[in-house]
């Protein structure tokens, strides 16, 4: 269960899902950034490192980059994170 679903890390997981992005074990994706200090951080590892535990993002069909650049800035990721999050996307 979604401890704050208020937070900011939480809203932005829900940003993701609205823009097309479908995320296995979203449930632990929200609570560990919901844990982590640095929850920018935190996603981008999730990102990178999370199908050794089973945490996958998929791309659905209809999904617009310009859309997850827009997120991602309203965010403040830094600037190479949401390439890093779509050359990490499976299809």
């Amino acid at each position: 269960m979604i401890r704050n679903p208020n937070t900011e890390s939480t809203q932005f997981i829900q940003s993701l899902k609205v823009a097309g992005v479908e995320i296995s074990k979203e449930q632990e994706v929200i609570e560990r950034l919901e844990e982590a200090r640095e929850w920018h951080f935190a996603f981008t590892t999730l990102v990178k490192q999370g199908q050794r535990i089973g945490i996958s993002f998929l791309a659905n069909p209809g999904m617009k980059s310009a859309e997850l650049q827009r997120i991602f800035a309203q965010y403040k990721f830094a600037e190479q994170a949401e390439a890093t999050f779509e050359a990490n996307l499976l299809h």
